[in-house]
């Protein structure tokens, strides 16, 4: 009975190592995407790359797995043959783990919560392949060449300091070169490579349909209100108290405007050290069962901030009805939208509550 127990738990080993690893990554990601995050994964990558090519060595030495037995001596050294499997194992999670966390954070509308679902899609399945990378070869190339992209993609913007378009397509070709060399320098080559080349098709259609995130930025945060003040830089807002009910928002989701009165709205966009963005601010309006934009506001950022570049607009005299301000990059990616219902009257001094942007 106690076997069958111990059995039936080992089945769970996987999904509590996820969800251990995504909760350590989801505190201490995010908040701040520091060099050092990079150079982390660049060094889990290069160990992934050189364990794929001693797996393929001894693929190509035509290695066998040594027999299982109960001896202490046969445990051992099916514990070593099964080591490597779970090492690449582990690289890859580390990668995915972190990058799912700041594609997440960088999510702003439906079309890049897709993607980052597919990246969670894969993070949770690789916690359950194990040795399958050594035995099925054009598995591992895939899955080294989509860290490899993904990885690329956060850190070329952030060597250069630029979130021009062009750096994506640069960064996704250069993944996939780096997992093609190393298919290439595989003694054997064993699987295939080309794959790889159609799921890489695949990320850039993504990129062109508006289905990934404006990585490396990350949203921190976003509000709309009343009576916007400056003071040494720090953008202080009145926001309407949410209904007691709501104990988790920070703001109601509805808004009370006096006719002839602004709509302001705030937000704070974190970017790495250096990465200069050009970000904007969108006011959309619902006409008719469609959004339609009434308003932009563009401005600079400049990375390096912990809390996050803070930038600010007004809408003059919204009418009543459904209302959302999206914050974006000025080539229309978007960051984070905040939703929200606009109704005519004046709000009670105790009803306003001050919300400070640090």
């Amino acid at each position: 009975m106690k076997e069958q127990t111990l059995d039936f738990l080992r089945r769970f080993y996987p999904l509590a190592a996820f969800l251990g690893g995504f909760i350590w990554d989801a505190l201490t990601l995010g908040r701040k995407v520091q060099t050092a995050d990079f150079w982390k994964l660049g060094a889990y990558l290069l160990a992934a790359g050189l364990l794929a090519l001693w797996l393929a060595r001894r693929e190509a030495l035509q290695v066998v797995a040594p027999e299982p037995g109960t001896k202490l001596r046969e445990r051992v050294a099916g514990l070593a043959w099964q080591a490597p499997y779970l090492a690449l194992q582990f690289l890859f999670g580390g990668i995915f783990s972190a990058l799912f966390i700041l594609y997440f954070k960088s999510s702003g509308h439906l079309g890049t919560w897709l993607m980052t679902l597919f990246l969670g899609a894969l993070l949770v399945g690789n916690e359950f392949v194990g040795k399958r990378y050594g035995e099925r070869f054009t598995l591992t190339w895939a899955m080294l060449a989509l860290n490899a992209i993904l990885l690329c993609n956060f850190v070329l913007p952030h060597a250069l300091g630029s979130l021009d378009p062009l750096w994506f397509y640069v960064s996704t070709i250069a993944g996939l070169l780096l997992a093609h060399l190393t298919w290439w320098l595989a003694p054997g080559r064993p699987g295939s490579i080309w794959p790889s080349w159609g799921m890489t098709s695949v990320l850039l259609l993504a990129w062109n349909l508006g289905m990934i995130a404006p990585v490396p930025l990350v949203m921190r945060d976003l509000a709309v209100g009343h009576g916007l003040t400056i003071e040494g830089g720090r953008p202080d807002l009145l926001v309407e108290r949410p209904p007691f009910w709501q104990f988790w928002r920070d703001a109601s989701t509805t808004v009370h405007v006096a006719a002839g009165d602004k709509l302001y709205g705030v937000s704070a966009v974190f970017a790495p050290k250096g990465v200069t963005a050009a970000l904007e601010h969108r006011w959309e309006f619902l006409d008719k069962g469609r959004w339609r934009a009434v308003a932009h506001s563009r401005f600079q950022s400049t990375g390096g901030r912990a809390g996050g570049f803070r930038g600010h607009s007004w809408v003059l005299d919204p009418q009543p009805g459904s209302w959302r301000l999206v914050v974006g990059t000025q080539d229309g990616r978007t960051i984070g939208t905040l939703k929200l219902e606009v109704e005519r009257g004046t709000v009670a001094p105790e009803d306003l509550v001050v919300r400070s942007f640090n």
